[in-house]
């Protein structure tokens, strides 16, 4: 069955084909480093993860590149404000996305290039253009023509007849339906010579527009015409249909084959915003007591085309799901399934899987439906506490044990939540210990009948945040999420 994806440039859904079969070159514009990254940011980025780890769940080679923008307006005023480097200013904010993908289980790109890195493609593009009679300078500024390009506008559906010839606009970003020529290349400031933001080019000194950069590094690194691009709806203009414009302005090729867009994260039913301080970042919500798994879950459950209304009451649903799913495959990998079963038994996980494991896949094909995804792996989760249920006339074969567990790796490689909450759940050994010696004073208090002190120890346990779960073959724990 072939994957099908909605295509911001068709307004359609239409089948996958890479370029090249077997292989799949995607870009996603990554963030400007001027500041923590929000849980609303990490939600696109979460995107972009689970469309690369389902391309490899599929069968494809992937090569993924996510830009890093650590020059524009807000890193310069960033910088000056602090008074350091534009590097100094940009490093930390770096280091602290990657230790936000590291707790939500986001893999790093395999390029992550930074546009001070890309500036003589930059310059390359520009001078393409020029040639191409497409850009122009004014003021030691250079600037794409919108009416030079028929094509404008193909994107996002913008009004193109009100933007008039010789009109500019020379800010990164800019209102909505702004049409406007755009800079490709800013003339120098004083400013920005103070924290190393100059570069020496035809035009004299000056340093990149925003727009220009991700045509630059993802041409680069993925060649004049690449098969996906993606990132937030916020993106589509002026962003996207400007890198569309001067991409293949300069080249005279299609830039890219598919463009998808991940809706906002909502804040208790308002749009998340740094300007607006309606925000939380991931350390926010680990002070709270958050486990990122919950929040990976909890991204799982729109399709990535719908808002997502984030809440603390949806967030503990979502934690108590993954404990739940993650409690069904401790309790299926730890039972000692029998080697030899009786050769006239048909084991039922064998199916389960099977069926499992297509609906999955046949969800995720349909333009990434994470949520009836979702549902499938819980149907899986029922049938395997089902069988488990069944212990006492029909044991569990080993072949069947491992059908069922591999089903669930398999998925899980995709949506990644039981394999966060397994890292987080890695406790040191004084911790561990305790909790076995109160479970099992628990469980005499309850072979005495002394009901009283087993709920108190209960309670006791439950206060350092660890939930104890009493199963057919005894109590389990885990952290709470």
């Amino acid at each position: 069955m072939p994957i099908r994806f909605y295509n911001t440039l068709t307004r359609r859904e239409e089948e996958f084909v890479p370029l090249e079969p077997g292989k799949v070159a995607m870009y996603t514009c990554g963030p400007t480093v001027y500041a923590p990254p929000h849980i609303g940011n990490m939600r696109t980025f979460f995107f972009a993860d689970l469309l690369r780890r389902y391309l490899g769940f599929r069968g494809f080679q992937v090569k993924f590149v996510m830009n890093l923008t650590d020059v524009d307006d807000k890193t310069i005023r960033g910088a000056l404000r602090e008074g350091v480097s534009l590097n100094e200013y940009t490093q930390p904010f770096i280091d602290d996305l990657f230790h936000n993908f590291d707790q939500l289980g986001i893999r790093q790109a395999d390029v992550h290039p930074r546009a001070t890195h890309y500036v003589p493609q930059m310059v390359d593009i520009i001078r393409r253009l020029q040639e191409r009679g497409m850009a122009y300078e004014a003021e030691g500024s250079v600037y794409f023509d919108i009416s030079e390009f028929p094509g404008y506008g193909q994107l996002s559906k913008v009004d193109v007849s009100a933007g008039r010839r010789g009109e500019r606009v020379a800010a990164d970003e800019y209102d909505k339906d702004d049409v406007r020529d755009f800079v490709l290349w800013k003339a120098a400031k004083p400013e920005d010579a103070t924290v190393g933001a100059v570069w020496d080019t035809q035009w004299g000194p000056g340093r990149p527009g925003w727009h220009i950069e991700c045509s630059a590094m993802s041409m680069q690194e993925l060649g004049e015409t690449f098969d996906i691009h993606l990132g937030g709806v916020d993106l589509i203009f002026p962003h996207h249909e400007d890198e569309i414009a001067q991409s293949e302005g300069a080249t005279g090729k299609p830039f890219v084959r598919y463009w998808l867009h991940g809706e906002f994260l909502l804040l208790e039913g308002g749009k998340m915003a740094k300007s607006t301080g309606n925000i939380f970042n991931v350390r926010d919500l680990v002070e709270r007591g958050v486990k990122p798994s919950s929040v990976r879950y909890l991204y799982l459950t729109a399709h990535y085309r719908s808002k997502l209304n984030f809440t603390f009451e949806g967030l503990a649903s979502a934690g108590e799901a993954v404990r739940r799913v993650r409690g069904t495959r401790d309790r299926l990998r730890d039972h000692p399934a029998a080697r030899d079963p009786d050769p006239a038994d048909t084991p039922s996980l064998h199916a389960a899987a099977d069926e499992v494991l297509a609906a999955f896949a046949a969800a995720m094909d349909e333009d990434l439906n994470t949520s009836v995804g979702l549902a499938t792996l819980h149907r899986l989760a029922g049938a395997i506490n089902t069988r488990l249920e069944e212990l006492g006339t029909r044991p569990i074969s080993h072949a069947e044990q491992a059908a069922a567990l591999a089903a669930l790796e398999r998925i899980d490689s995709v949506f990644g939540f039981v394999s966060l909450a397994d890292r987080e759940s890695q406790v040191d050994e004084g911790l561990a210990a305790w909790v076995e010696e109160r479970i099992a004073a628990r469980e005499a208090a309850r072979k005495a009948r002394d009901f009283a002190s087993a709920d108190a120890i209960r309670d006791e346990i439950a206060a350092r945040g660890v939930v104890v779960e009493d199963t057919a073959q005894g109590p389990r724990w885990s952290l709470g999420s």
